[in-house]
């Protein structure tokens, strides 16, 4: 049976829904990349944070060589012009690996819970 939801409830619904949502996309999306991220000495691993706001979550990472590893910019001269983010035998991630996980989560994960939301409700 269908929930019975007031008019007047629509608009705390659709906040809940929005909140729920870039909650759940920032853990996961957080634990990805996470998983990507090269590990050395723990510290690039470690700078990952989320700041939740209203209707978003901003993630960073402060750790300076955050960029060249994870994007293949700015490398550091002392590189050679390689990036060096793997230990040897390891796979390196593909350059932009942040990005392209946030836009996986964007085009499936977002819809999928979209709709397991509305049908709750």
């Amino acid at each position: 049976m269908a929930r019975q939801i007031k008019i007047t409830d629509i608009a705390d619904l659709m906040e809940e829904e929005v909140q729920t949502i870039v909650d759940v996309v920032a853990a996961e999306w957080i634990g990805e990349v996470k998983n990507l991220t090269p590990v050395d000495t723990g510290r690039l691993y470690n700078g990952w944070q989320i700041r939740p706001e209203k209707f978003r979550a901003v993630i960073t990472n402060n750790v300076e060589y955050a960029e060249p590893v994870c994007f293949g910019n700015n490398l550091p001269p002392s590189w050679g012009g390689k990036p060096r983010s793997k230990p040897e035998g390891f796979p390196e991630p593909p350059p932009g690996f942040p990005e392209l996980i946030g836009k996986e989560k964007a085009t499936v994960r977002v819809p999928e819970l979209i709709a397991a939301f509305r049908r709750r409700n």
